[in-house]
């Protein structure tokens, strides 16, 4: 696992973090809660899904879990087919995914906001440059510029970095295209535009950020919640005059341009109840404990009114 000691545990000592899962409930043992879950979907969920998984597994031995994290793609397919129980996302779905499950069970599938992330743009952690506009994102990762760039970036000295790299071409990482990540990005960054074909594809978030780490001159965009020591997430905003850091705050407050709620997709029919098992381990997940988890794994708990609301959206309420 890529992500150091501090990057897992630091959010979790935080009083402020802590202090945003005050008025949730805490989660209780139930009986007679057994069975297997199948996880299919997002890769930016997946150490996520490890941990709610063997923590829950802590509280009901006899639960097995198989979670395959292939991107969040790949989430409404096996949702559709039933070869998948829960189907994480971090994006939302795609009114032609809903259209699909739809047509194959008469009623529209229920998303949950389970976390917050942001997909941040990553540097090499000793690169100089403070922080990029929305239009240089747009110029450096896209070949269309929908968002007003005047030119192409592709090299440093354009971004006003005037050290060993300046004449250096900016190595670009990302994510592939059945990723979630790659989606929303391509949304929120390119103005739905066209990546450039110089943008080396990755298969998980992990892999951009130790990428980027391993390479001076690279820039690379992944989920927040991948990253290391070896980078740094750069600040972004409309102007150099205004550049919004990656914080807990702006990502709740969702002031940074990229944060982002982070979903688990589930088939339940609206006149019945979910399964006992998948039940309970949603129930968990938006408890307390379940949001100590998110902040364990480097991403940010969702605020307090949005998770209650997504309790009763669970309880058909």
């Amino acid at each position: 696992m890529l992500k150091t000691i501090a990057a897992l545990f630091c959010c979790v000592v935080s009083g402020a973090l802590m202090a945003a899962t005050q008025d949730v409930p805490e989660y209780t043992r139930q009986p007679g809660v057994a069975g297997k879950i199948t996880s299919v979907g997002s890769d930016t969920l997946a150490n996520l899904m490890t941990f709610w998984s063997q923590e829950f597994k802590t509280l009901y031995p006899q639960v097995k879990f198989q979670i395959q994290a292939s991107g969040s793609s790949t989430a409404p397919p096996a949702l559709i087919e039933g070869t998948a129980t829960i189907g994480p996302m971090s994006r939302a779905l795609k009114p032609s995914e809903i259209r699909e499950f739809t047509r194959a069970h008469g009623y529209p599938p229920t998303v949950l906001r389970v976390a917050m992330d942001a997909i941040a743009i990553f540097v090499e952690r000793r690169n100089p440059i403070e922080g990029v506009t929305l239009q240089q994102v747009d110029a450096i990762f896209s070949h269309t510029r929908f968002c007003g760039g005047s030119e192409p970036i592709t090299r440093w000295h354009q971004l006003g970095v005037d050290t060993g790299i300046s004449n250096s071409p900016i190595r670009l990482y990302g994510r592939n295209s059945v990723s979630g990540t790659y989606g929303l990005f391509k949304v929120m960054a390119l103005c739905d535009g066209d990546f450039r074909a110089t943008v080396n594809e990755q298969p998980g978030s992990a892999s951009v950020v130790l990428s980027v780490a391993t390479s001076r001159n690279g820039m690379g965009y992944a989920a927040y919640g991948y990253k290391t020591a070896g980078v740094k997430a750069l600040p972004i905003g409309t102007d150099k005059a205004h550049l919004i850091p990656l914080t807990s705050d702006t990502v709740r407050n969702e002031t940074y341009p990229f944060a982002r709620f982070l979903y688990l997709v589930v088939n339940k029919a609206p006149d019945k109840p979910l399964p006992v098992l998948e039940r309970e381990f949603l129930r968990f997940i938006l408890s307390r404990q379940g949001q100590q988890q998110v902040a364990r794994d480097g991403y940010f708990p969702v605020r307090d009114d949005v998770l209650l609301r997504q309790r009763r959206l669970l309880d058909g309420k």
